[in-house]
């Protein structure tokens, strides 16, 4: 059994709090940026393109996780305190409603420029378990999005939250929705070099929503939530649905390639 009492600020700078979410978020775009620009894209267009994306990306992964929180995990709280929306610092960001946000704002984007929105969606797949491993790493750091109750050795107990013994959910997550999502994609782009734009993008949702649903069972779920249906969470429902979305699109783009 282990002790998690991290505090959630990195450093301060005078009277601001420089905490690791934000951070995370930060270098989590930063380095899959230089991941994109400087390993995966070959065409000079596509990388001055990219460039002027990431605007893009900033403002749907923030709006879109924004409101996918509010609308998935907290509708009725937020209909009474509307004002709390704009609250960002909070609390209360949706991966689910920033992947939306992000492939919504890729998409518009690429309609701008008479391109293949899966073009970037693609290189935004094979770069995104980065930010996400950096992201449940932070989760795991302010000791939010906690596992349920368990007696394995390698359980926490996270101080500020109770003296239970817990499973380290954000570190299942880091480990298979970032670091193994990031080297299975990758290695599927490499070795097959014809695939047909949308591939990547199908099976990131593919694998990313059996991997979440799965550590899922681990998670504690959201107490002002709680199970939804057949003892399943709400990240476990969504997750369902956007794996569906996935396994449609690949087969829509496996028939056309055929």
């Amino acid at each position: 059994m282990f002790i998690n009492n991290f505090d959630p600020v990195a450093f301060q700078l005078f009277s601001l709090e420089i905490r690791w979410y934000s951070l995370s978020y930060i270098f989590g775009i930063l380095l899959g940026w230089i991941y994109c620009k400087k390993i995966l894209i070959k065409n000079k267009q596509y990388i001055e393109l990219f460039d002027d994306l990431i605007t893009y990306i900033i403002f749907g992964i923030i709006l879109g996780g924004r409101l996918g929180y509010v609308i998935f995990y907290n509708p009725i709280y937020f209909l009474n305190n509307f004002s709390e929306i704009f609250m960002i610092w909070n609390g209360g960001m949706s991966f689910h409603g920033g992947l939306i946000g992000t492939i919504l704002a890729t998409y518009f984007f690429s309609k701008q420029k008479n391109l293949n929105s899966f073009i970037f969606l693609d290189l935004i797949s094979l770069s995104a378990p980065i930010g996400i491993f950096l992201g449940r790493v932070s989760n795991f750091i302010n000791s939010e999005l906690y596992g349920r109750q368990t007696d394995v050795f390698w359980g926490f107990k996270f101080l500020k939250i109770d003296n239970i013994t817990r499973h380290p959910s954000q570190i299942y997550e880091a480990i298979f929705e970032g670091i193994i999502l990031f080297i299975l994609l990758n290695f599927i782009y490499k070795k097959y070099q014809d695939l047909k734009y949308g591939i990547i993008s199908a099976l990131f949702l593919i694998f990313y929503s059996l991997f979440r649903f799965l550590i899922e069972f681990t998670r504690e779920p959201d107490s002002h939530i709680g199970f939804i249906a057949f003892n399943l969470s709400m990240g476990q429902i969504i997750s369902i649905i956007f794996l569906i979305v996935g396994i449609i699109l690949f087969s829509k783009i496996y028939e056309i390639k055929k």
